[in-house]
């Protein structure tokens, strides 16, 4: 083997960890919550079906790709919940030191391209990297509702929160968010996300 694809190979052995990496929503059936390998699959997924919601064009294959490595760097960051302020304080630091360590270990040409994905998802300037979010923020609430509100019972999340954290999918994505929206207002009437 090549030094080449010894760092593709350790980068493929290391990115397995996505899958240790727990996250607080439920699967749809409530039986547990879900990890950011499972989450990652299920937005690559969202964004084939989704794409003819987004008003603006997008390039669905770099959505994809953007979805499939935005949370690597959690591997080594953790997961911090949406909802949870103290855990988010310090987690775009934690999770820039984890791109440079995570990406670094691939080739140079292929760490700085999924580096550069990763920044593209976060900076959210792109339709692509739009997309990328409005699929992100919506799969969650697609999954509370299946389970009931599980997790946002067991939070104690409120409706506002919810509302802030998806406060630019009305923009970038109206239809997805009217969808959005049904669901919040659902689970307020049912009890499972408090008011204000």
């Amino acid at each position: 083997m090549t030094q080449r694809s010894e760092r593709q190979m350790e980068f493929l052995r290391r990115i397995d960890g996505l899958k240790k990496i727990g996250r607080q929503t439920y699967l749809a059936d409530g039986s547990r919550k879900e990890n950011d390998a499972e989450h990652s699959w299920h937005l690559a997924m969202c964004a084939l079906v989704l794409r003819e919601y987004m008003p603006e064009p997008v390039d669905v294959a770099r959505t994809v790709e953007m979805v499939l490595i935005h949370d690597l760097v959690e591997i080594l960051a953790g997961d911090a919940y949406a909802y949870d302020a103290k855990a988010q304080a310090d987690q775009h630091e934690k999770e820039r030191a984890a791109a440079e360590e995570i990406f670094g270990i691939l080739p140079p040409d292929q760490g700085g391209y999924f580096k550069s994905l990763w920044e593209e998802f976060e900076a959210c300037e792109s339709g692509e990297a739009r997309f990328a979010r409005v699929v992100d923020n919506c799969q969650p609430l697609l999954l509370n509702d299946a389970s009931g509100g599980k997790s946002w019972r067991e939070h104690g999340v409120k409706s506002a929160q919810v509302y802030k954290r998806n406060e630019k999918v009305r923009e970038w994505a109206p239809e997805i968010w009217e969808y959005m929206e049904a669901l919040i207002e659902k689970h307020v009437e049912l009890g499972d996300l408090e008011g204000g």
